[in-house]
């Protein structure tokens, strides 16, 4: 069987590290990058140059978007320049050069201003003492809410694809990362509740990937099954597949 040809940004990034080692015998991979990456063919350009990052793209098809400027403190300048202008020539190269899919890395700091709310703020501050016994969750439906300037790129990337769904019939999929950290475990009173490990963003990527062509455009959260999660994961779940096989309490000391 032929396997796809996948592109992924940012591949020297935690997540584009963790993914490659995953998916390296599933898919033909290569990486744009703004360095060197072993193992597999790189194409070396920064994504805010356009006409640079284009040759990266011919022949693929699919790319896994995971380049950004990912600092929550992020100024506009740097969140406009890395997240929002590099996301729409990453988009845009893969639409000249004929791609299928793009899976684009959001973020949850795309809804994390909901967190300064009951029962959101109990669940990520540790105080599960006051929270209620059920809540409702955060899905790709409720109402954006960003933290900070980085959220907000991540929002206005998410626009974009919806854009270069509808107008091009591209499927643009966007998944609002979880936590993934170098530990592969919580570390604090958040991290319990938006905690992704490295096999569950990794199995989400793959579905993403994989999904069916009908698939033309979601917004699906990418976090393990934590019992104190306030972001909703029955959607992926529905829609393409995803089952995690971790959760942040099974880390609890």
């Amino acid at each position: 069987m032929t396997r796809k040809k996948v592109l992924v940004t940012g591949a020297s990034g935690l997540v584009g590290k963790v993914f490659l080692d995953h998916a390296r015998e599933k898919y033909e991979l290569s990486a744009l990058n703004r360095r060197a990456v072993e193992g597999i063919e790189c194409h070396q350009a920064d994504i805010a140059d356009f006409a640079a990052i284009r040759p990266a793209f011919a022949g693929k098809e699919t790319v896994v978007h995971l380049a950004a400027r990912a600092a929550s403190d992020a100024s506009f300048e740097q969140a406009l320049s890395h997240n929002v202008i590099g996301t729409y020539n990453v988009f845009e190269a893969a639409r000249q050069a004929g791609v299928r899919r793009v899976v684009f890395a959001s973020s949850g700091a795309a809804v994390m201003g909901w967190e300064s709310e009951f029962p959101y703020n109990t669940l990520i501050e540790g105080r599960y003492d006051e929270a209620p016994e059920a809540w409702r969750k955060v899905t790709h439906e409720t109402p954006t809410r960003p933290g900070g300037f980085y959220g907000w790129s991540k929002i206005a990337g998410e626009a974009l694809a919806r854009h270069y769904s509808d107008a091009y019939g591209m499927s643009m999929i966007c998944l609002r990362l979880g936590r993934v950290n170098p530990e592969n475990r919580p570390v604090d009173a958040r991290v319990f509740s938006v905690w992704c490990s490295y096999r569950d963003v990794s199995q989400l990527i793959e579905k993403c990937i994989d999904a069916p062509a009908s698939v033309t455009f979601d917004i699906f959260y990418a976090v393990s099954n934590n019992k104190w999660s306030y972001r909703d994961i029955s959607h992926a779940r529905d829609v393409v597949g995803y089952e995690p096989q971790d959760a942040a309490e099974e880390h609890r000391g």
